[in-house]
């Protein structure tokens, strides 16, 4: 699975001019299943961000957890993590089929809401993300390198 976090003082998604999902500080998770991810990898990835320490402690270090913080967790999905870029047009035909995506997102954001609180998106919707990046702190994972 490959996911792209931004740590945020605030995110919200909107789908058909409705507001679906927001949080307050903590995560904004962009998330993709690829072509044979299993919720074993999902499970692994959910560990590795809840514990992942990119927030400010009391002297401005990044030492503190989304956890640590009482933060919450925006998950939108995300196919197009998985551009195949060889080409001027982008392919993703990397991405997990789209049943077995939203079977994996779901999975996922059912495994981070045993931590901490979490907001969605809607799978496939036409979504659109608004956030305050703060830091800015954008950090890339791929269960393929963790």
């Amino acid at each position: 699975m490959r996911a792209l976090l931004q740590r945020v003082s605030r995110a919200s998604v909107t789908v058909d001019g409705a507001e679906v999902g927001a949080i307050g500080p903590g995560l904004l998770i962009l998330i993709c299943a690829m072509q044979g991810d299993t919720e074993a990898e999902a499970d692994k990835l959910a560990a590795k961000i809840v514990k992942l320490r990119i927030f400010k402690d009391e002297a401005g270090k990044m030492n503190k957890s989304v956890t640590d913080i009482g933060g919450s967790a925006l998950v939108v999905s995300q196919f197009t993590l998985a551009a195949d870029l060889r080409g001027n047009r982008p392919g993703f035909s990397y991405a997990a089929a789209p049943e077995e995506g939203k079977r994996l997102y779901d999975h996922f954001s059912a495994k981070l809401a045993e931590t901490l609180p979490v907001a969605n998106g809607i799978f496939g919707a036409d979504m659109d993300v608004s956030l305050n990046n703060d830091g800015p702190v954008t950090i890339w994972m791929d269960t393929a390198t963790l």
